[in-house]
């Protein structure tokens, strides 16, 4: 079986570099992106198994490139995870409505991460280490 892809979307090159490190130990692969913009470009470049979205970015908010990334039939069933550091219930509900699948509290917890992203792969269809 091919080693799941997850495209990250997010502004901070140190964040993006420690989860990337971090996943890729566990066989899945990382695809980066720095900002909305980009990040939409990849996902349907590369149409990745699960979406880990910042929700503050620079030009384009997360919630706004989810509702993007939603326009297009072959991202629609990708699990979109926000990342967000606002886990009251008002924000939880505007990223839900905007299309994701769940969140992530910033700062995330490595130890815990890896669990976290198989749970999402786990609703496409992959198998469980």
């Amino acid at each position: 079986m091919a080693e799941p892809r997850v495209l990250y979307i997010e502004d901070h090159y140190e964040n993006r570099l420690l989860v990337k490190r971090v996943l890729m130990a566990e066989g899945i692969t990382v695809i980066e992106a720095g900002t909305a913009t980009e990040g939409i470009a990849a996902a349907r470049r590369e149409v990745p198994d699960v979406i880990l979205m910042d929700i503050n970015l620079p030009e384009m908010d997360g919630l706004t490139a989810t509702v993007k990334l939603r326009e297009f039939k072959e991202l629609q069933h990708i699990p979109i995870v926000a990342l967000t550091a606002n886990v009251m219930q008002e924000h939880l509900e505007q990223a839900k409505k905007a299309g994701c699948d769940g969140f992530i509290a910033k700062p995330i917890d490595i130890d815990k991460l890896p669990d976290q992203i198989r749970n999402y792969l786990g609703s496409r269809g992959h198998a469980r280490s």
